[in-house]
């Protein structure tokens, strides 16, 4: 198991935390003073509280969390977000609303979930073609029949 040192920027209760024993995903959770109304279609940024030294060779993804999707239309507005290990600042997450009635984010609510992640690194490397595949330069909705 990775070690992630966490710098809490206002309160104790927010350092990130595992709802299971096997859940992947920690919640992450509003630091707000006040309630944030987030109205249908809106997005914002909503501070976490926390700041993270993710190990070199990971980064953390900021995902949604399943309940708020699925009873409310709130998501995370670019799932996942990347984390990347070299970034020190307070980690915020962009929340938007595809319900059809305001959405009311209060203080300390879970509003996403940290998932630690190894990254692969590639070389790009320029070339004048590519190898030839069955599927070729067939784009969005050309891998099955329907």
């Amino acid at each position: 198991m990775e070690e992630i040192e966490v710098v809490v920027v206002s309160k104790e209760d927010l350092l990130p935390l595992y709802g299971s024993a096997s859940a992947a995903g920690a919640d992450v959770r509003a630091d707000t003073v006040e309630d944030i109304i987030l109205e249908p279609g809106e997005f914002k940024l909503i501070p976490t509280g926390v700041r993270l030294a993710i190990p070199e060779g990971f980064e953390v993804q900021v995902r949604p969390r399943s309940g708020l999707a699925a009873k409310h239309g709130v998501t995370v507005l670019n799932a996942p977000g990347t984390i990347d290990a070299d970034y020190r600042g307070e980690i915020c997450v962009i929340l938007i609303n595809h319900g059809k009635t305001p959405f009311i984010v209060t203080p300390r609510m879970r509003i996403a979930q940290l998932v630690l992640a190894p990254v692969a690194k590639a070389r790009y490397v320029p070339a004048e073609s590519l190898c030839v595949t069955t599927r070729g330069e067939g784009g969005f909705g050309h891998t099955g029949t329907h």
